[in-house]
């Protein structure tokens, strides 16, 4: 583990940052898996894999507060972790400061079969609940790609990718397509109903969760009969789980998962939306807003350099602006980028944080936003790479 000074990075314009963000924390080598998250007291949640012992892998996670990271504590060790470097467990802090974390275990000696498994601390993870799961469906299938956030009346809600028409013949002559799924777990520990709001999604895309002014906001990749890979949203509206709707027609056809999830945030009624696609096969990543919560978005932003390979993640601003984080491909390698939009859409800034290569070795970098710093998680190669994270804090916020 590293601790450094801050460093505030100047902006002007649309100027490349001359000093890259501020290396601020390390795990050990061969960590993996990274996830971040911002707690309503301004501080920041890490997850991440590490080696175990044996065949085992050693779920971690530390806090930052007060600017200094904590010495990491393990959730858990087990062989069963379902250790996927696209599909990886999460945590974040509720209303009433416990500590909620998730992660994908196998049920069967299937491939692709496990279940969610979520467990809380209330003493900052010297203690953890017996593990529940969150969705009534307990068939030998994929269940994963989590996405939670606090509720609005503590515990957690969520949002995943749910397999249980996949096991249901009769219905789906053999072989049904994957649902996404909403759920909760409440301030006591207890799972809530969970509900399938689209029957027919994307396989193995990451999925995202915001809350706006009107309801909760889930974000995901969506699948046609005609195959079809579009964005898209569903809301909660007065209550009740709306229709989906396209965050942008890009109409890209691909007969596979691209395992390339989009990523949301959302204030009030404000909502962006980062995502990548390569319809007509151009690879692009895109950047769309909502002032309506979601019911209907503007013309898409191009964020990207010219050769995106995705995984994005995004965070909004006080001020209206954004922060989108992707990986762009440069010659026989690839970077991981940020650029910070306007709310008008001009870009007025962009970083870079580090190097990664061109597979899925690189997995993805996820952000959170603590007092307007952007901190951002991703795994550094090499035999001595690992989960690294930055902060960069641009001017103004």
């Amino acid at each position: 583990m590293r601790f450094l000074p801050a460093l505030l990075l100047a902006l002007t314009g649309s100027a490349t940052l001359p000093p890259n963000p501020v290396l601020e924390f390390s795990a050990p080598p061969g960590s993996a898996e990274p996830h971040l998250t911002a707690t309503q007291g301004g501080g920041l949640l890490a997850t991440w894999f590490e080696p175990g012992t044996g065949d085992r892998k050693a779920l971690r996670i530390a806090e930052r507060r007060g600017g200094r990271w904590s010495t990491p504590v393990t959730v858990a060790e087990r062989a069963e972790f379902f250790v996927n470097w696209a599909d990886f467990p999460s945590v974040v802090a509720t209303a009433d400061g416990r500590w909620v974390v998730h992660w994908l275990e196998k049920t069967a000696t299937k491939a692709y079969a496990y279940h969610i498994r979520m467990s809380s601390s209330t003493d900052r993870g010297r203690t953890w609940s017996a593990p529940i799961t969150p969705h009534s469906d307990l068939s030998p299938t994929e269940h994963g790609f989590v996405a939670m956030i606090p509720g609005s009346r503590g515990g957690v809600d969520l949002v995943w990718l749910d397999g249980r028409q996949t096991a249901d013949t009769a219905a789906h002559g053999g072989h049904g397509p994957m649902a996404l799924a909403v759920g909760s777990i409440d301030a006591s520990g207890k799972a809530g109903p969970d509900l399938i709001v689209d029957p027919r999604v994307c396989d193995c895309c990451q999925t995202a969760l915001a809350r706006t002014s009107e309801g909760l906001i889930a974000v995901y990749r969506d699948r046609s009969e005609a195959e079809v890979r579009d964005i898209a949203v569903v809301r909660q509206v007065n209550g009740k789980w709306a229709p989906p709707v396209r965050v942008a027609a890009d109409g890209w056809v691909y007969r596979a998962c691209p395992v390339n999830g989009p990523s949301v945030a959302a204030a009030g009624r404000e909502v962006v939306v980062a995502w990548f696609t390569s319809a007509d096969g151009k690879p692009r990543v895109k950047l769309a807003r909502s002032g309506n919560a979601g019911a209907a978005f503007g013309t898409p932003l191009q964020v990207d350099d010219g050769n995106p390979l995705g995984r994005t993640d995004v965070e909004l601003l006080g001020d209206g602006s954004v922060l989108v984080t992707w990986l762009e491909i440069v010659g026989d390698q690839a970077e991981w980028r940020v650029k910070r939009f306007g709310a008008e859409g001009r870009v007025l800034g962009r970083w870079t944080v580090g190097a990664a290569p061109r597979t899925r070795q690189a997995g993805f970098a996820r952000t959170a936003l603590s007092d307007g710093t952007l901190f951002v998680a991703w795994t550094a190669p090499g035999p001595n790479g690992g989960v690294r994270i930055e902060r960069l804090t641009p001017p103004g916020t």
